[in-house]
């Protein structure tokens, strides 16, 4: 099969790539390098080139642009991976707001090429307000938007709707809890930051007391999610995460061993979300997914 992944040279995106490849599908990255690098795809690269994987095309390509269009309508991707609509680095409200420009140019390349199908990631922590500590883990239903984040992600779930309803655009939306792992950028995620504080022996850095709780998923877990809603879960949004509250305190004790420098302190964000944590079922039942790796082998696995 031959397959788009926009966005393939970031986290997240590099490793579908490499799972992919691996899988024997021939796969075209979509990506303007503004966050992503083309080190992350230096697996792929190789594998490609071995002759042992499937096909990889890399084009420095922004998503919205005409050229991207044109770009889809020579390949023809049956399917299409969509990862680069909300920035982890850049959040302001503007560069989060440019989601929706992309998501849209993506929607309209895959109706005027015959996609098949597309698979967008959106993040959890925006789509469902500031749930009550009795609601967690907070399963799909009722989307809240939380912010500028939020009401964007949530305006692109009714924009995959009305494709699938007009152009018929089978469509998986999967909303991501905190996902960690080898290659994220230390400005990008709480993990890899504390990774990274520890690797360095300097303090961290806890927003307020650090008693926020957060779901944290490893990136192979994740993965295995978007493979299968390649073929699975049409027309809904699907959690992914673990539905296990873990502090920001205790993920710093789990990095550093309970031995690490004092945390500093910086004030907590106004629309701070003092605990989280999202339900798998809907995943389990419709992608026959579930999340397997604990969070101290997960930690392991990241500082290689």
């Amino acid at each position: 099969m031959r397959i788009a992944v926009v966005g393939g040279a970031g986290f997240i995106g590099s490793h579908l790539v490499d799972r992919l490849l691996a899988e024997g599908h021939d796969v075209d990255v979509i990506d303007d390098l503004s966050s992503g690098t083309l080190a992350n795809l230096a697996d792929a690269r190789a594998a490609a080139g071995s002759g042992s994987a499937g096909s990889l095309k890399i084009h420095h390509v922004d998503a919205a642009s005409a050229e991207a269009d044109s770009l889809i309508g020579m390949r023809r991707p049956e399917l299409v991976y969509q990862l680069a609509l909300f920035p982890r680095i850049d959040r302001a409200p503007r560069a989060q707001g440019r989601g929706f420009d992309i998501a849209l140019a993506t929607m309209e390349a895959c109706r005027r090429h015959g996609v098949d199908k597309i698979v967008v990631g959106l993040p959890a922590s925006g789509l469902y307000g500031q749930p009550a500590a009795s609601a967690l883990p907070v399963k799909e239903g009722d989307l809240t938007p939380r912010g500028v984040r939020g009401v964007v992600a949530r305006a692109v779930v009714d924009l995959l709707s009305t494709y699938r309803e007009r152009d018929m655009i089978e469509f998986t939306a999967l909303a991501l809890s905190t996902v960690y792992g080898p290659r994220q950028a230390a400005a990008a995620g709480v993990v890899a930051a504390f990774l990274a504080a520890d690797q360095g022996a300097v303090p961290p850095v806890f927003e307020g007391d650090g008693r926020q709780t957060r779901d944290l998923i490893y990136i192979d877990d994740v993965i295995d999610a978007f493979v299968r809603a390649g073929e699975r879960g049409s027309g809904l949004v699907i959690n992914i995460g673990t539905g296990v509250q873990t502090s920001i305190r205790d993920l710093w004790d789990e990095v550093s061993g309970g031995a690490g420098p004092t945390p500093s302190t910086a004030p907590v964000r106004p629309d701070d979300l003092p605990r989280f944590a999202v339900s798998p079922v809907r995943a389990r039942i419709h992608l026959g997914w579930s999340p397997w790796t604990s969070l101290a082998d997960g930690l392991a696995r990241s500082r290689h």
